[in-house]
């Protein structure tokens, strides 16, 4: 089935809601016969256009209710979730390039399976995606080039990067994840309902 539709897919590599609907967000994508552009952003750069706050800046409830969210939305889908892992805030450019470097080598189905090896090794597995040895092991485990490492460090791939970023902001998204469809802003993975209607012929 082929809908002849994109989705633009914007999130950060450290962002547990983007984890929570990563595979549910593919299989809605595969089922619709959807394109899936594959857009990391710096929310560092984001939020202060858009007015978001850094995890450890926001008011103290509301970071109490984050992790019973989190941990309500990892019950309800079966999915396993440290609500405090041990690298946590961690940073996520280099892994955002890394996604990048296999989108342009691989192509898109390859850069969904580094996403998604990401975001486990973060709220699953307790890695450091921060580590540069981290990521090589997520390279060769997702079966890609041990090169991805040392091509994300290129110039083409940090102007991807900022692009996609720029592009985010112009186009008013503010959190992460967010999919957007013919201009189309759905924020957050308990949005993924609506991403697949919209998809519906």
């Amino acid at each position: 089935m082929s809908t002849n539709r994109t989705i633009d897919y914007y999130f950060a590599p450290q962002s547990p809601w983007t984890y929570l609907g990563h595979s549910r967000f593919a299989a809605i994508a595969a089922a619709a016969g959807a394109a899936v552009r594959v857009r990391p952003i710096d929310m560092g750069s984001v939020f202060p256009v858009s007015g978001g706050l850094p995890l450890g800046k926001r008011a103290p409830q509301r970071q109490a209710y984050r992790l019973v969210d989190l941990a309500r939305f990892s019950r309800h889908l079966g999915l396993p979730l440290n609500t405090r892992p041990k690298f946590f805030p961690v940073a996520s450019d280099d892994a955002a390039r890394l996604i990048i470097a296999v989108d342009m080598h691989d192509g898109t189905e390859a850069a969904m399976r580094m996403c998604a090896a990401v975001f486990a090794a973060v709220w699953v597995q307790e890695r450091n995606i921060g580590d540069p040895k981290v990521l090589d092991s997520l390279v060769i485990e997702c079966g890609l080039s041990p090169k991805r490492a040392e091509q994300s460090q290129s110039q083409a791939v940090q102007e991807r990067y900022e692009a996609y970023t720029q592009e985010a902001i112009d186009i008013q998204v503010f959190g992460a994840p967010s999919y957007v469809i013919d201009g189309e802003i759905f924020w957050g993975q308990d949005r993924l309902d609506f991403v697949e209607r919209a998809l519906r012929p």
